[in-house]
Formats: structure tokens, sequence, C-alpha cells
């Protein structure tokens, strides 16, 4: 059995489940990282990838082959009798090959390596089925956060694109981003995320993916974005600052919000706690909503982060990742 239609389609991020990098230097002087020029967007983009195997969503009750052989939901197919996985049609084409005898997976748990010997079983229409869901793409909505003029690099999300079942790390193989467009807003509320709505080309690929990391996804444009100067890097501070979002069509435009509190040492893209307090953008949306992960954060003239996710309870507030931990995780792609 196999999951749903190629691409499911979703707002990335911004909580959908969720209810001042300074090094000591050894004489005792401080030392802050140099800046970069980076171009803050703020523009939704649409985000498709593949992943690299597939990944097992959800097993069907019952003595199946694919509970009998050990598999596990999270698990990624990477192998079936020593041919690559590709994807879910791929995989349906394997099993079809071995004609119900044994067949060995190559899989990828948790980062360890195994394998699992499945024996598919006939189903009434006469293929043979494992009884395991898989999936080998996403894809959705998300914010581009800023764009490299020196590289052609960019980020966006600040935070990884995640399994919609799972919530697990999608593994990647390859991806691209789109040309995307809002054109209307699910209102966040107490317990209820709300969302950007949204249309995107599958076949208007604006430049390739490289990494799908917990601190954002990663490319590069074919063009630069009509995004406005480059501005440096800068350090959060607690205080006043804004957000670029595109919460109608394909305005972005900058909405205040407050820095309630900087945490340098976080590693899940909560190093900020954000609320916030422009009237345009609560009438709007409520406040944070899926969608506006990736929502550059500036204060006094710099780039100092971007939106990641809500707090369930309260859409007026939320979190964000530091710039400088989104451009570690950009690695050498962006330099």
């Amino acid at each position: 059995m196999y999951g749903p239609s190629r691409f499911a389609k979703r707002a990335l991020g911004a909580g959908a489940a969720l209810a001042l990098a300074f090094f000591l230097c050894a004489g005792g002087s401080v030392k802050a990282a140099e800046p970069r020029m980076l171009v803050p967007v703020g523009h939704t983009v649409g985000i498709k990838l593949f992943s690299r195997g597939i990944v097992v969503v959800k097993l069907t009750d019952g003595g199946t082959p694919a509970r009998e052989c050990g598999l596990r939901t999270g698990d990624v197919i990477v192998k079936c009798g020593g041919d690559a996985v590709t994807s879910t049609e791929q995989f349906q084409s394997l099993l079809q090959k071995s004609g119900g005898g044994t067949a060995n997976l190559q899989i990828d748990r948790a980062g360890d390596q195994m394998t699992l010997s499945v024996e598919p079983s006939q189903n009434d229409q006469g293929v043979y089925c494992i009884g395991a869901w898989v999936r080998d793409s996403m894809a959705g909505i998300g914010t581009m956060t800023w764009y490299d003029p020196a590289t052609g690099a960019f980020g966006a999300l600040g935070h990884g694109v995640t399994d919609t079942d799972t919530a697990l790390l999608m593994p990647f193989s390859n991806g691209s981003i789109l040309p995307s467009t809002v054109k209307a807003v699910k209102k966040g509320q107490a317990g209820a995320a709300g969302e950007l709505r949204g249309d995107f080309d599958l076949t208007g690929d604006l430049g390739p993916l490289y990494a799908n990391t917990g601190s954002g996804i990663f490319g590069r444009l074919d063009s630069p974005p009509e995004a406005g100067p480059a501005v440096p890097t800068g350090a959060a501070l607690p205080g006043p600052a804004v957000i670029r979002a595109n919460v109608q069509g394909d305005e972005v435009r900058e909405y205040g919000i407050e820095i309630l509190k900087v945490a340098s040492a976080s590693a899940d893209g909560r190093d900020l706690v954000l609320s916030v307090t422009d009237p345009a953008l609560l009438e709007a949306t409520g406040g944070i909503v899926q969608g506006m992960s990736g929502s550059p954060i500036l204060q006094n003239g710099r780039i100092v982060g971007a939106v990641t996710h809500v707090l369930l309870n309260d859409p007026t507030k939320g979190y964000g990742i530091l710039i400088e931990n989104m451009l570690e995780a950009a690695g050498d792609g962006a330099s």
C-alpha cells in the first residue's frame, strides 16, 4: 500500500503541531563574528523536496509482511533487492519483480543502517504489497529568509521540512523552490494554528535546493530576487524589531514585533521568543501562521534571524532562529 499522491502539499512550519554569537578569547576580550551582507527577502515560495529513499509513514494493522519483518514507522527504505529505491512507484515495481519471494530491504533507522528480509503478499488485485504506507516527496509553502548576492545562495524556513505523519526530518535527495502567491489566510487562534494559502507552479523552478536541515532549507537561485538591497547581519537583542512577510498576493511588508528573549544556546530553532505588535498583521493573520516560517527579522538595520514557530495557545507569540545559526547550517554552499 502506498501513501498519498506524489506530493503532499501544505503550508510549511510556523508551528504546525507545536503547542550573539560572541567568542570569548583567551585574553578575555570579546570578538564579534564578521557581518555578512544578505538581502532580507520575506516572500513566500513554493517548495518541493524529494527524499533519499522512501519514508515509512504508517504500517497497516494486522500480521502484515512489513510488521513481520520488523519494519517501523520512520524507517527510510533506501534499497530493495540490491536496487536503490528512488520513488514509491519504483519501489512498487521492485516488489512486483520479487514475485512474492524474499526481498532484502536496506533501511536507515535514525542513522543506523540495517537489512530486513520481507516476503511480499498479493492483495485482491494480484499486486504484491508489504502493508506499509510510504512517501517519497513533500511540497508546500514557506518563506525565503535571505539571499546572498556574493554566492547566489539562499536560506528559507528557519527549520527543516519534516514528514507530516512522523514529524521526522525528510531525508534529502534533491528539490527546488517555485514562485508562489498568497491567495488567502486562515487566521490563527488559541489552540488552532493559522495558515497562508497560496498557489505555486510545480514546473516553474527558481533554483535548486542543496540541503534540508533542522535550521532551514538552502539552495541557489538562478537569478536574484526583487527584494531590495543587502544589509549586514547582526546580533539580536531584546526590544523592538520588524519582520518582512508576504501575507497577501505578492506584497512584502514590514510588520512590528517585540523580541522578548534571546537564548543563544537553543538547538531547535527557538533562539528567540517573539511577540507580534503590529495591528495590521494581527488583523490579517491573528499573529504568526504556518507559511510565515522563514520571515526575516530585522533590528537596527541588520538581519538578525527568522521566524520559525508559533505558540499554539497564543498565535501572537512565537519563536525565531538566530541568523548565525541559520548561516552555520547552510554550510559551504552559502560561502
